[in-house]
């Protein structure tokens, strides 16, 4: 076991990066992108950084000239012959050779490219532009460098003592939280904390903390490295970004209507009817369910990641109902903001009536709340999402009106074609 509180104390960059290997990444950004590279490989996007928390001033925490380091750093990886077996080789969702390879053979020759750094207002602006395979890969990398360089630079301002104690707090901390979803027999638990965990090293301990205390409770994680090295089952389908640009890309009123649906059409003919999870809230969940064609009635489940998450999953069994599909043979994925207490209190509200599952995020590898004077490694809300596709903006409107994103005429449009009335707020916590 990895000593953190040393390793951050000796801490070099240059022998410790942030970004360690082309794998270190989301398993769903990999599936997303061999449907890209297969569907949409000419398509050209840009990608902005974007800090929801505009208290957290990164560019007055965070040393430019480090920031860069990491970057560059992490455009000279390379898939490694071992990685690139993992990939080929590996059994994912019970299916084997689920990378095809003329996306391996790509992949395996793939640098991440140019990126735009500048400051403004406290602030840094990051963007990344170019084919929307090789764009999209910078999302996880950048987000991950942005949130540990931010910790480090707390770190940095603490004695050797007082980082011992700090991840002993912390890993105290975690292990409460597993005692308690431990004493709950059924519950299916993923880590989904990659974007803005604390750390490499803390997501990896998190890891082994879970396999080791929940045993088959817990189902795998979403970082593919960490996953290779673990033994652990690589976890993720889709996201947001998926019809965001899909919708970017439609010629007129009709076509964005029905931006949401072909992404769905792609993704089955890609998996051969697996992964199937629909990721409905990108513009607005109730509609659209009431709009989706019957034969996605029949798919396995659905990840619910904005708005009330009780909403969200009544609206789901409702839909099956209507749709003569049994509730209780479908799987709904929890993914928005949790912790143990909500996880709880849905797994008790709906455990009955559906399977459950949840995505374990940034409150499980970034939970130092209160264990440092101001609360200064608070988990913040920052991503990195694409907002051009082809020129045309993208537009987000969610469930959760403050994820929306995109420029206001344009988010009108979204709100009338896709029939968005009022939304209720609700706090981003991460």
């Amino acid at each position: 076991m990895v000593d953190i509180a040393t390793r951050v104390w000796n801490h070099k960059w240059k022998i410790d990066p942030i970004v360690r290997s082309m794998i270190d990444t989301d398993f769903y950004k990999l599936l997303m992108c061999q449907s890209v590279f297969r569907n949409k490989p000419d398509a050209q996007v840009r990608f902005s950084l974007i800090n929801r928390s505009k208290n957290i001033r990164l560019a007055e925490l965070i040393d430019e000239g480090e920031l860069r380091e990491h970057l560059d750093y992490a455009r000279s990886l390379s898939l490694t012959r071992g990685e690139s077996t993992w990939l080929r080789g590996n059994t994912f969702y019970g299916k084997r050779q689920m990378f095809r390879s003329d996306f391996m053979e790509w992949f395996e020759q793939m640098r991440l490219p140019e990126y735009q750094l500048e400051k403004r207002d406290g602030q840094y602006e990051l963007t990344f532009e170019g084919s929307w395979p090789e764009v999209m890969l910078w999302e996880i990398p950048a987000l991950t460098i942005l949130m540990e360089l931010r910790g480090r630079a707390v770190l940095n301002r603490m004695e050797k003592f007082e980082l011992q104690v700090l991840y002993a707090q912390a890993m105290t901390k975690l292990w409460e939280k597993v005692k308690r979803l431990r004493k709950v027999p059924g519950l299916r638990i993923a880590d989904f904390g990659t974007r803005r965990r604390h750390s490499f090293l803390w997501q990896d301990w998190c890891v082994q903390a879970l396999i080791e205390g929940l045993g088959d409770t817990f189902v795998g994680t979403s970082n593919c490295l960490i996953a290779m090295r673990r033994e652990a089952e690589a976890i993720g389908t889709n996201a947001h970004e998926l019809p965001m640009v899909y919708a970017a890309l439609a010629e007129d009123d009709e076509a964005l209507a029905k931006a949401p649906y072909r992404v769905l059409e792609d993704w089955h003919e890609e998996h051969d009817g697996n992964l199937r999870i629909i990721l409905p809230d990108t513009y607005g969940t109730e509609g659209f369910l009431e709009h989706a064609p019957d034969w996605l009635a029949g798919w396995t489940g659905i990840r619910i990641d904005s708005g009330d998450p009780v909403k969200g999953a009544e609206t789901a069994i409702k839909w099956w109902k209507s749709r003569g599909e049994d509730p209780k043979r479908k799987l709904v994925i929890f993914s928005d903001g949790l912790d143990v207490d909500r996880i709880l209190e849905l797994y008790e509200r709906f455990n009955a009536r559906t399977r459950v599952s949840f995505g374990w995020g940034t409150l499980l590898t970034n939970d130092f709340q209160g264990l440092v004077p101001g609360d200064a490694l608070r988990p913040f809300s920052l991503v990195c999402k694409a907002v051009a596709a082809n020129g045309h903006p993208t537009v987000k409107l969610s469930d959760n009106p403050n994820k929306s994103m995109g420029p206001a005429e344009e988010v009108a449009r979204y709100k009338r074609v896709f029939g968005v009335g009022e939304q209720e707020p609700m706090e981003v916590i991460v």
